[in-house]
């Protein structure tokens, strides 16, 4: 089975001879001149719950189901590389009473999505539209990238993207980001960077990223408002 990588990319304004440090650590000066985007919740949103709420009708079952049986950690090492194929036999093996269940994360994955969010949508068109470059860095299995890239046309203004577990390398790890910096060609003070978790919003904030935590779509706009970007 896939294990994560242990080497770490360099990237700028990494030392020689420290493969541990990153020279991020001094808050972003200026104005963000790109952006770089998180993809589930972000621009499109995405909840295992969307599917399993059809699959099992008791509530509490429900709750217990995603705890125990499929939990996010279980699915995010299909993000660092593992295939579908494999995490779902490994969880089959353990719980073989709940096999329909476990093949549907796969069989029905693009039932877990509701859509892309319309907020987000605009915002990028209209960041197109002033000529700011885009760029996506997200934690994903690359069995899944292609189909959710079809959800939303905006995926189609991201010139560089950055997928998890094509790299073996999952945010919030600094190493992702640092990859990131060296594929897109800025620095992180040159970014705003906009995700829905908090812990990959603190990593990018740690290595000197602008960052907008994502929770209210419509307080986006506002935003990139606020950082001369709109």
């Amino acid at each position: 089975m896939p294990a994560p990588a242990s080497s770490r990319a360099a990237g700028p304004d990494r030392p020689e001879g420290r493969p541990g440090a990153v020279l991020f650590d001094v808050g972003p000066q200026g104005r963000p001149k790109a952006v770089l985007f998180d993809v589930g919740n972000v621009i499109v949103r995405w909840s295992p719950r969307t599917l399993y709420s059809k699959l099992i009708d008791d509530p509490a079952e429900l709750d217990r189901f995603l705890m125990d049986v499929c939990p996010m950690d279980w699915h995010a090492r299909t993000d660092i590389g593992w295939t579908f194929g494999d995490n779902i036999a490994e969880r089959v093996a353990l719980y073989p009473q709940h096999e329909a269940l476990i093949r549907a994360w796969w069989d029905r994955w693009p039932e877990m999505f509701s859509g892309a969010i319309p907020e987000t949508e605009a915002a990028i068109e209209d960041l197109h539209a002033r000529g700011v470059p885009m760029h996506g860095l997200t934690n994903m299995s690359i069995e899944t990238w292609s189909t959710t890239q079809a959800m939303s046309p905006a995926f189609g203004r991201l010139d560089v993207v950055v997928v998890s577990g094509a790299e073996r390398l999952i945010k919030p790890d600094p190493a992702i980001f640092v990859l990131a910096c060296d594929r897109i060609g800025l620095k992180p003070s040159d970014m705003l960077f906009v995700d829905d978790s908090l812990p990959n919003i603190e990593a990018a904030a740690r290595l000197g990223f602008h960052v907008h935590h994502f929770t209210d779509p419509a307080a986006f706009r506002p935003q990139l408002e606020a950082f001369g970007l709109l």
